[in-house]
């Protein structure tokens, strides 16, 4: 699958929204690794889409699992690492000006574990719990307030490098992140 824009959901069950969105990361990641691929604007879509995912769901996805103990503080502080993690690989990308050669390679590299490695722990530590435990009819409200807040962010120029590098610093300033000093 060829990702050339961004999926614009409006509501749905959360889980279901959230695998979406981990196997259009997979694609663009594909993408990224192509030398056939338009590189450029698979990383313009990927840096939109991690960001206002990860936004969306450390602002209203996390917070209700937390309330309603399908996942604890530590499994919520952990994603969060994550996705300062993944924020941090995300930038060194976004700020490669050739998208050929070791560099470029190297750096999506990284990005490639960051992001797979969060994809598969949250798969198992936090959406498979809250499958069984948050009711259906709470996880498409939940579904709902995760595409609101998705769809504002990504309009709102989420993805774009001033906006991830601020990300990183916060992250660092927050020691979430080693700020590689």
């Amino acid at each position: 699958m060829t990702v050339t824009e961004l999926s614009r959901p409006e509501q749905g069950d959360v889980i279901e929204l959230i695998l979406a969105d981990h196997r259009t990361f997979e694609s663009l990641l594909r993408q990224l690794r192509d030398a056939a691929c338009d590189r450029d604007q698979a990383r313009r879509l990927l840096s939109a889409l991690h960001v206002a995912h990860a936004e969306a769901e450390e602002q209203k996805v996390y917070p209700r699992l937390r309330r309603r103990d399908a996942v604890d503080e530590e499994q919520v502080e952990h994603g969060e690492h994550e996705h300062a993690e993944g924020h941090q690989a995300l930038l060194a990308v976004l700020e490669l000006d050739d998208l050929d050669g070791e560099p470029f390679d190297q750096a999506v590299e990284k990005l490639t574990e960051a992001i797979s490695h969060h994809l598969a722990e949250e798969e198992l530590t936090i959406l498979n719990p809250a499958q069984d435990e948050v009711p259906a009819d709470e996880r498409a409200t939940l579904g709902e307030a995760f595409c609101t807040e998705r769809n504002r962010q990504i309009d709102a120029g989420c993805g774009a490098v001033e906006v991830v590098r601020q990300l990183v610093e916060e992250a660092e300033a927050d020691d979430l992140i080693d700020d590689g000093s």
